[in-house]
């Protein structure tokens, strides 16, 4: 799937789910099949921590959950692994900043999504200067989702992108609900991207659909 401007790409980072083997107790497919009949409009694959899957059992897993995606026209975006994306043929990739840096995976993905985590008007400017297609920006609220996770920072940082002209699309993450989902996008964020929210809960497809409605109505 190509998304070829800004605009197409606000809308299809909306509502971005991100999952990988051990985000949930439930078979992955079946999770972010029901996650996407309930609104998710893109989808990242994520495969880290201890205990996660390597090797062609990693690979196996991404080739199921793209094939969905496909299926649905949903973006899939692989977070890190840049041979794996590039394997498998996924959308895009999305990277932290303690991965390669930016300039050297624009290069090696060439026109695909590129999404980079930024804390901070000085790493927003790198990334975007180096080829950043859109950022992830967080964690907004406290979550338990990442153990990596880098200390909260409420709404303020998006807000403080947008005040200072940064333009390109924002998607807020980490600890986003149902309940303050609205807030940000009422900040200045494209979308809201979420893990456990939706692979943890009984019901993943209400799950999406009550924070589609969040960001919609806000």
């Amino acid at each position: 799937m190509k998304i070829t401007n800004h605009d197409r790409l606000r809308n299809a980072l909306a509502l971005y789910f991100i999952m990988g083997s051990l985000n949930t107790k439930r078979r992955p497919s079946e999770v972010l099949t029901e996650a996407i009949r309930g609104g998710v409009t893109c989808f990242q694959f994520r495969e880290k921590g201890r205990g996660s899957l390597v090797g062609e059992e990693k690979y196996t897993l991404a080739e199921e959950l793209q094939f969905i995606c496909q299926k649905a026209e949903v973006p899939f975006i692989v977070n890190d692994d840049i041979d794996l994306a590039l394997a498998i043929n996924a959308d895009g990739v999305h990277i932290g900043q303690e991965d390669e840096p930016v300039n050297l995976v624009r290069e090696k993905i060439g026109s695909k999504i590129l999404g980079v985590s930024v804390h901070n008007s000085t790493e927003a400017n790198s990334g975007l200067r180096m080829g950043a297609d859109y950022f992830g920006v967080g964690p907004i609220y406290p979550t338990q989702s990442k153990d990596d996770a880098n200390q909260v920072q409420g709404v303020k940082i998006i807000q403080e992108l947008r005040s200072k002209g940064f333009t390109i699309p924002i998607v807020g993450i980490g600890g986003i609900t149902a309940n303050n989902g609205g807030d940000v996008i009422k900040a200045g964020a494209d979308g809201i991207s979420v893990i456990s929210a939706i692979s943890l809960d009984a019901n993943p497809e209400a799950a999406a659909a009550n924070l589609k409605v969040s960001i919609t109505n806000y």
